[in-house]
């Protein structure tokens, strides 16, 4: 886990205890499964221009809170978010929880997660 601020990290835990995570091993199992659901990539444009899991769409931590009802205008549509390692993806699903969506999940171990077990990206 790569070091963070001790008052981010502190803001991450807090919003931690209100959503709801998935392990990478999750997420994969819900992708081979073809599972219906919102996969959305909260990293900077950057980070999504190296790679990002198949399937996603990219909604930066930054633009997400704004553009999320334009994208995604169901409040009860499955979405599962991911980031780096798994703290700007809870610090978006806690917002999007007090934006009135029901049914977020946020990836823990992100996408470092994801590389380490050696799941397909695209680039």
């Amino acid at each position: 886990m790569a070091k963070h601020a001790a008052r981010f990290e502190q803001l991450c835990l807090d919003a931690k205890q209100r959503v709801r995570e998935l392990t990478v091993e999750d997420v994969k199992a819900k992708l081979d499964r073809n599972e219906r659901f919102h996969l959305v990539d909260v990293r900077e444009d950057s980070e999504w221009a190296n790679d990002h899991l198949p399937e996603a769409v990219h909604l930066g931590k930054g633009v997400i809170e704004r553009d999320i009802e334009q994208r995604i205008p169901q409040f009860d549509a499955p979405i599962v978010l991911y980031c780096g390692g798994g703290y700007r993806s809870a610090l978006a699903a806690d917002n999007l929880q007090k934006m009135g969506y029901t049914n977020v999940w946020s990836m823990d171990g992100g996408i470092r997660g994801w590389r380490e077990r050696g799941y397909a990206l695209v680039r």
